[in-house]
């Protein structure tokens, strides 16, 4: 189709041919011999120009090849860790980058996608080696002089510390789901407040029907915003009163539940009547005055800031607060986080196995040191060292198809 391979890894401007020798388009073909390519394997690219009956005419030429298919979802990454380009931990972070929409994101993918987490948990899992080198050898030449009986002192005080290590460190999965899934924002209030035009002002679009109507709103709407390189998630929800309907009861309730997760909640009142629903205790709250454009006084009650979602008064003071609130979650787009449950889970694992070592000195040091040993297996397969075939293609389906 391209009249013969061009120099490995140079570009080659060239016709691309059907079988009848109609000319498809004129476009760069390169050429990555195994095993200097992103697989690991002999690859070809084709770089086309974009329009759809162009790319729709090359792949039905490609598709005639025998033996030559679509490639599956995740397909090219999980070759390349197959064939050790990378581990599990940076094809999952290569995902993150395809799909990340937010400066924070990107820099967090970036910094995931290296062997830092790799590097962290082989250096525990040494330190498990060892201590289980310690151990055995301690059962094994128990009689031999040369095996210093103390040994298992200090390895278990060196356990303990482990242990506590990767707790925190399992612990700190929370910042790397804000940075990942967004910074999650609730407007709370009552029916009639002005949610929903808040919500249309700040996204600066028409995302809620606003109307006169209380009760409007019965489920929650989101929009995500990107402010100052984090990601923003901002959900509206149905007004918070005693009367309601079955229907907006059922709104409600979900609203209630959403706040509860969120990590900041936006407290809504009509200063022209004021009417303050519950917050769920404990959660940082923004509290907003609105429809500021319909009185002349300053409002008895205290805002942390007054606005009108018509006019677009006090928005900006809203967004800085919004951001202050927000922003320190972006400082941690540079560490070194768990970023995907499976990590948490596998770690939890490892933290519970060294725990049951610890604290199981009435069962044996032979079980002990299988603690060790389960605790080590774990942490293995976060980054795909050991038995990881069940977990393959649920982790590589969540890319597109080609990557």
């Amino acid at each position: 189709m391209a009249g013969g391979l061009s120099e490995a890894r140079f570009a080659k401007l060239t016709s691309i041919y059907s079988a009848e020798r109609e000319v498809l388009d004129r476009a760069l073909c390169l050429f990555f011999p195994a095993p200097a390519s992103f697989t690991g394997e002999d690859c070809a690219e084709l770089h086309l120009h974009g329009g759809r009956a162009v790319v729709a005419a090359v792949l039905n030429e490609l598709a005639a090849f025998p033996g030559l298919r679509m490639a599956e979802a995740g397909e090219f990454t999980k070759r390349a860790f197959l064939n050790g380009k990378m581990n599990l931990t940076e094809a999952e972070a290569l995902s993150d980058l395809i799909a990340a929409e937010t400066e924070a994101q990107r820099r967090f993918a970036l910094v995931n996608s290296s062997d830092m987490h790799k590097r962290l948990y082989d250096g525990w899992r040494r330190r498990l080696i060892h201590a289980r080198a310690m151990i055995e050898a301690e059962l094994d030449f128990a009689d031999e002089s040369d095996v210093p009986g103390s040994a298992g002192a200090t390895v278990w005080e060196d356990i303990r510390r482990l242990r506590q290590e990767i707790v925190e460190h399992a612990s700190s999965y929370r910042k790397a789901e804000i940075i990942r899934d967004g910074f999650q924002i609730v407007i709370l209030g009552a029916p009639n407040a002005g949610k929903s035009s808040l919500l249309n002002a700040l996204a600066r679009r028409d995302v809620a029907i606003v109307t006169e109507e209380p009760g409007t709103t019965r489920d929650i709407l989101e929009v995500s915003l990107d402010i100052d390189g984090t990601k923003v998630v901002l959900a509206d929800t149905a007004g918070i009163r005693e009367a309601a309907g079955r229907v907006e009861a059922l709104g409600i309730e979900r609203s209630l539940r959403r706040a509860n997760e969120a990590d900041l909640v936006l407290l809504l009142e009509d200063v022209t009547n004021p009417s303050t629903p519950e917050v769920p205790q404990g959660k940082p709250v923004i509290t907003i005055g609105n429809k500021a454009d319909l009185i002349t006084d300053t409002p008895a009650a205290s805002y942390n800031c007054l606005i009108s979602a018509k006019t677009g008064l006090g928005l900006d003071r809203l967004m800085e607060l919004i951001s202050q609130a927000s922003a320190g979650y972006s400082n941690f787009a540079g560490e070194i986080l768990p970023f995907r449950e499976r990590h948490v889970a596998l770690l939890g694992q490892a933290a519970d196995a060294l725990e049951a070592g610890i604290d199981g000195e009435n069962i044996g040091l032979e079980l002990r040191a299988e603690c060790l040993r389960l605790s080590s297996l774990a942490l293995g397969r976060i980054s795909g060292e050991i038995d990881v075939e069940d977990l393959l293609d649920a982790i590589f389906s969540t890319f597109c198809i080609g990557k």
